[in-house]
């Protein structure tokens, strides 16, 4: 048996100090809500923020959205409170902003159980500076609560003093470190955002780049890109069907005692019929996400 993927291929950062962002983000179709506490709200807005982010919560009506809540850090005035705030509401996860160790973690798993939150309400970590891309893998082990990585590439261009290129060469070692130590620890990871809004073939481009490197979707800051995101973290129809040819095919030869079968010109060991089992596992979580939350 696979075990079913939560689609994460868009993932939409909305103010939490914006009612209306809140109120909207009911209607639409990206697979996960970020409702922020951290840099989208100015300083003397933090506690109204929470607030409207708790009430919005508990009046609902989001479907299966994956709803995360970005707190404002450990070191701060107002970590401690919102994830108190949050421990109490029905959201799914608590993204913690530029975790660099262990410690972070185990400071925010023992917080939460002592505000109540669920046993359910997973911990995200957004991975954002040089030292969080060294720590990745003592970061993805320090707990089963943990179930994503955000990447945060905005923040971490700024601390390795590097430039925003279309390649994104000078942050492909950390995004490597950190998809390294998700894959083997078994969590998921969402790509960081794109800041130019105004260049629709740039965002394919990077949406197309981080599939090819191994993300779960991408991380969105405006709404109008969820449906390309969609698409291009979505396995197409035709994929779908093949995946399914795939597994008839390989189920098939097994049953005359053969390891291998040759389908299309194409060679098909175990390793593609698993993977052929995760993506058509992976589009049913996916078309199930859609019937709920249209």
């Amino acid at each position: 048996m696979v075990a079913a993927q939560r689609p994460r291929r868009s993932v939409l950062y909305m103010p939490g100090s914006k009612s209306r962002a809140l109120e909207k983000a009911r209607n639409l179709m990206a697979d996960g809500l970020i409702f922020d506490l951290e840099d989208a709200v100015a300083d003397d807005k933090k506690v109204e923020a929470r607030q409207m982010v708790v009430q919005a919560l508990s009046q609902g009506g989001y479907g299966k959205r994956e709803i995360i809540v970005r707190v404002n850090g450990l070191d701060s005035e107002w970590g401690l409170e919102d994830i108190k705030a949050i421990s109490g509401t029905t959201a799914d996860a608590i993204l913690l902003p530029k975790v660099e160790n262990e410690g972070q973690v185990h400071k925010l798993i023992d917080l939460m159980k002592k505000s109540g939150a669920p046993e359910s309400m997973s911990v995200m970590c957004m991975m954002e500076t040089p030292l969080g891309m060294l720590n990745a893998k003592e970061i993805a082990a320090s707990s089963e609560r943990i179930s994503c990585f955000v990447m945060g590439t905005s923040d971490l261009v700024k601390d390795l003093q590097a430039q925003h290129t279309p390649e994104r060469l000078p942050v492909i070692t950390s995004l490597g470190l950190c998809l390294l130590a998700a894959r083997a620890y078994g969590i998921g990871i969402v790509d960081g955002v794109c800041l130019d809004l105004n260049d629709d073939d740039a965002f394919l481009e990077a949406c197309n780049q981080g599939l090819a490197l191994g993300f779960d979707g991408k991380t969105l800051i405006h709404p109008k890109t969820i449906s390309a995101a969609n698409k291009a973290f979505g396995p197409s129809k035709e994929a779908v069907e093949k995946a399914r040819s795939i597994v008839t095919a390989f189920e098939e030869a097994k049953k005359q005692g053969q390891g291998v079968v040759v389908l299309d010109g194409h060679l098909i060991e175990n390793l593609h019929a698993d993977e052929a089992r995760r993506l058509i596992v992976y589009a049913e979580a996916i078309n199930a996400l859609e019937q709920g939350t249209s």
